[in-house]
């Protein structure tokens, strides 16, 4: 199995709007993630014309699409990057495909677009990304306690960090 990060281009506009509303990721993403076909269009098209300070990419596995990861810059001075949207569709999971294709994106970012700093936040009930961003060697920093409201309650999101000296060789 060999697993790829790129570009999301405008043909991958119907994927990315089919994954993202799939009822078993929806409910894991940011409440405000746009979901919509014109929406995601804009995403595309906006990675494309600023690719240094913002990305959306395909997760590809034996070509096939998998699931995307974005990425924004948040500082430019610090040179920090803030990720998310990290979906993979549910018949890719199991397999490590997230864990390979998040280290495919750490090193595209510190090592390509010279971030020094990648963050991330995940909710606290999503027990499979918590498991994840430290798999892919992201560091616990945080909590934001009742930070954000969720399917009808409040709840923690968890901050982690990377710096090119926690990247794995």
């Amino acid at each position: 199995m060999t697993v790829t990060i790129r570009r999301a281009g405008p043909d991958d506009v119907d994927f990315l709007v089919e994954l993202v509303t799939h009822e078993q990721v929806a409910p894991f993403l940011a409440a405000v993630r746009p979901s919509d076909r014109d929406a995601v269009a804009a995403l595309v098209a906006r990675s494309t014309d600023d690719p240094d300070a913002f990305g959306v990419f395909v997760i590809e596995t034996d070509g096939e699409r998998a699931g995307t990861v974005e990425f924004e810059r948040v500082n430019r001075r610090s040179r920090i990057a803030g990720l998310g949207g990290l979906a993979l569709h549910p018949s890719y999971r199991g397999r490590g495909i997230a864990d390979e294709a998040s280290r495919l994106f750490q090193r595209h970012l510190i090592g390509e677009l010279g971030f020094h700093r990648l963050e991330l936040e995940v909710y606290a009930f999503n027990e499979r990304a918590l498991a994840h961003a430290e798999r892919a060697g992201f560091v616990r920093e945080g909590v934001r306690r009742k930070a954000y409201w969720r399917h009808g309650q409040w709840v923690d999101g968890v901050l982690f960090g990377l710096v090119e000296e926690d990247l794995a060789p």
